[in-house]
């Protein structure tokens, strides 16, 4: 029987405008074209699992408006389950995304519907979390859902992994149920409280180190061009660099080295080959617009490696 991964996380409507130059504080610059795309950091990486032909559930909220019709339509076309995906009487969020010239992005999310994900929903949809092999979450809802997942993994024994973003101060309670924390490099220092920097070889030992000694069990820090660096349980460590590629617009990298990530340990892949495989997925979406359009089918994944 196909194992299952179980995504619980946000479901937004991604409103996109390029430009060559993100605006300063109180700067108005010109775009040069704007977009709608489906996103939300959890319905990304389901829909990115769904495109690498995973078998994927997802719990999360949608409003009653028409985003929220719109957006569970595409989850279903990629061929995630959305059964367990409710609507409330509110609007469904959004995310508002400026990218420019270089592909990088600017980004301010309205939570809407996300904001009404509760421990009790988790508490109905039980049977479907007691029959995945691998649940992903974000922190793009309610950090009390986020915590009581992390209890039901713990006591289903379910491997969870935790993408802390947008970043917050997580209690070591949590993050001691976390299989695998995958935060990147701007996350990484925030949850450390350091100052934005690129952080050396040595600081990501450090940084890494850390996590695992505020009770995650494997860290994974994402570190976009630079690649990613692995600290596993057993004491390995390993700098994995990033596929050779021209970015056009970095909108949800993350999210598909997240969903690429779950789906091959899903698929029995020792953690290294999983993160290189996350890597050519994330690098084929950065050449494309869009969070969700962006992902990439495992036969593409296959021509890119090869």
């Amino acid at each position: 029987m196909k194992k299952r991964l179980l995504v619980v996380g946000s479901i937004n409507l991604d409103l996109v405008v390029a430009t060559q130059r993100i605006p300063l504080v109180g700067e108005t610059v010109f775009g040069s074209s704007f977009r709608t795309f489906p996103g939300g950091k959890g319905a990304n990486q389901a829909f990115a699992a769904a495109r690498l032909g995973t078998l994927v559930s997802m719990i999360g909220k949608l409003g009653s408006d028409d985003f929220g019709v719109q957006l569970r339509a595409n989850l279903a076309d990629s061929g995630v389950d959305t059964s367990a995906i409710d609507v409330v009487s509110t609007s469904s969020g959004v995310a508002l995304i400026a990218t420019d010239g270089n592909g990088d992005n600017a980004i301010v999310v309205v939570a809407g519907a996300n904001a009404h994900l509760t421990p009790h929903d988790l508490d109905e949809h039980l049977d479907l979390i007691r029959s995945s092999s691998i649940m992903l979450t974000q922190l793009e809802i309610p950090l009390e859902t986020v915590e009581h997942l992390g209890a039901i993994a713990q006591r289903e024994s379910i491997p969870l992994v935790l993408d802390p973003a947008p970043a917050r101060q997580l209690p070591e309670s949590l993050l001691s149920c976390v299989e695998w924390l995958t935060p990147n490099e701007t996350e990484t220092n925030s949850l450390l409280g350091l100052q934005p920097q690129e952080l050396s070889q040595a600081a990501l030992h450090e940084a890494a180190s850390a996590f695992l000694q505020r009770g995650c069990r494997n860290v994974l820090l994402k570190l976009g061009k630079r690649g990613c660096y692995l600290a596993l349980s057993d004491g390995r460590r390993k700098l994995l660099p990033a596929y050779a590629v021209s970015a056009i617009d970095t909108t949800a990298a993350g999210d598909a080295f997240n969903g690429a990530f779950a789906s091959a340990l899903l698929q029995g892949k020792d953690p290294i080959s999983s993160a290189s495989w996350a890597s050519a997925v994330a690098a084929i979406s950065v050449t494309r617009h869009g969070a969700q359009p962006s992902m990439p089918t495992a036969e593409e994944v296959h021509h890119f490696l090869g």
